[in-house]
């Protein structure tokens, strides 16, 4: 008689040409808390096996003028598109977000970025060739690194893989990477429509994995960079790990947004973008709006309408008609986010539960907090769930200090109709993304990457192209002479 667990659909890993099925992990739909497929578990020899792949297709894919490499990019964002709506039910199941976030949102943006960096490959930036000094041409070229890793966050899977895949490889750059344990699923599918698409075996390896796999990554000598998007506990390590041997490291990592609004902000529209800045994803997004700051004269106001918005927002099945923000991703991730909601409830905090969550998976309602001390967790700490702090300030300057007292600074938003204001306020915030008057869009063309804790390097636009790119100047001598007019700092007389 056949299980129940034999039963599932079972994803494996991409190495090469091969989809490799060794070990096994149970995935949970975080809708219902129940298992709905399985994943294979790699291993160091699995990730060795991977860059033994890459490396065999990293120089052939390399060798591709720039057009030619486009093109295959581009019949691979094509093949991708036409799969979207598999992809985005996939997405929904194995990550617990409303379809209409992955469908509208994850899916098209992704198969946006790789035809994006299949473009902007054809036009690279950089000094004109020229004579810097006389008797000399210099030029620069951008060569690829050759295999590089990278590790992505369960929030958002297909979405970030896409991030780190497609400025690497349009690089000429072959990647291992390592989806989140418990959400490969559309990593997966993709590599495999890459695949299908033509581009080489090997290019896209995708080893599953907990800390053995990514930590094998993080320390092979012939993966030459590591690009990480995740906590930023995990990114030190991962930069701990790749320096004995020099390793380029990019790192996009936690985020603690504030979103600071004025008095003569438009605060119908501001308690809009709040909504939707600080439940997007339920809440499980590094640039999330968690704390808003709100000048006194209007904080009453701020708050009135945001709640009542927050109270529209409907929580529930990810696919059904309506639903707003689905569950969080995991069971632990529910324990986390209650956990600083019920140590402010201890510390006496006032805590506004914004409606009612189903029983059965890990769903949790959006909530407020109202004027907590700066200095407690829910402020200083990334949550990571549908959870808003809101306090007050009196004073531009306060409202500047208060922004900027974290560890973080991947984004924050300014709300105001003063232009004076605004290009103060853009100025003064310590983040790598400052809005005006909205909280959260982002462009492929536009760099993505934060300031202090928030880590370094950028993912998206021309900017992550270079990250995945060594300079190298190239020098010609343009004169014949065997002799040339400054040797004589070194050898003989002027």
């Amino acid at each position: 008689m056949v299980s129940t667990t034999e039963k599932l659909i079972h994803y494996p890993m991409v190495i090469g040409e091969e989809l490799v099925s060794s070990g096994s992990q149970d995935l949970i739909d975080p809708a219902t808390g129940e298992v709905f497929a399985t994943a294979a578990m790699g291993t160091t020899a699995d990730v060795d096996r991977a860059v033994a792949a890459a490396k065999a297709a990293q120089p052939g894919w390399a060798a591709l003028s720039y057009g030619e490499r486009c093109a295959a990019m581009m019949k691979f964002a094509d093949l991708l598109e036409a799969k979207s709506e598999e992809l985005s039910h996939l997405e929904s199941k194995n990550a617990g977000k409303a379809l209409k976030l992955t469908i509208n949102g994850d899916i098209p943006f992704s198969v946006d970025n790789i035809r994006y960096f299949a473009s902007v490959v054809r036009r690279q930036e950089g000094a004109a060739a020229g004579e810097y000094v006389g008797g000399y041409t210099s030029l620069l070229r951008r060569e690829p690194i050759g295999v590089v890793g990278a590790i992505t966050p369960w929030n958002y899977p297909l979405m970030m893989a896409v991030w780190k895949i497609a400025p690497a490889i349009a690089a000429g750059n072959a990647i291992v990477l390592k989806p989140a344990p418990n959400t490969p699923t559309t990593t997966i599918e993709m590599a495999k429509i890459a695949l299908e698409a033509g581009l080489p075996a090997g290019l896209i390896n995708i080893v599953t994995g907990g800390v053995e796999v990514g930590e094998a990554i993080c320390t092979h000598p012939d993966i030459g960079m590591i690009s990480f998007t995740g906590s930023t506990r995990t990114g030190k390590r991962i930069a701990e790990l790749a320096s004995p041997m020099i390793k380029r490291v990019t790192l996009e990592l936690g985020g603690k947004a504030p979103f600071v609004v004025f008095e003569d902000a438009d605060i119908e529209a501001a308690a809009h973008g709040a909504v939707v800045g600080a439940y997007v994803n339920s809440g499980q997004d590094c640039t999330a709006a968690t704390r808003m700051y709100v000048h006194e004269s209007v904080f009453d106001a701020f708050l009135a309408r945001f709640t009542e918005l927050s109270k529209q927002v409907k929580v529930g099945d990810p696919f059904a008609e309506g639903t707003d923000i689905g569950p969080l991703s995991s069971q632990a991730q529910l324990n986390k986010v209650k956990g600083y909601v019920e140590e402010a409830k201890q510390q006496g905090l006032q805590v506004i539960t914004c409606g009612d969550v189903p029983d059965k998976g890990f769903y949790f309602p959006p909530t407020i907090i109202v004027d907590p001390p700066q200095t407690a967790n829910c402020v200083c700490e990334e949550i990571f769930g549908p959870v808003a702090v809101v306090k007050r300030f009196s004073t531009e300057e306060e409202a500047i200090a208060l922004a900027n007292d974290t560890p973080y600074g991947l984004a924050a938003s300014c709300w105001t109709l003063n232009v004076q204001r605004a290009m103060r306020m853009a100025k003064a915030l310590q983040a790598g993304t400052v809005w005006i008057n909205d909280h959260l869009p982002i462009a492929s063309e536009m760099p993505h990457g934060g300031f202090k804790q928030s880590g370094f390097g950028k993912d998206m636009s021309h900017y992550a192209l270079e990250e995945y790119t060594i300079v190298k100047h190239v020098v010609f001598d343009i004169t014949g002479d065997q002799r040339k007019g400054w040797h004589f700092t070194t050898f003989g007389e002027a």
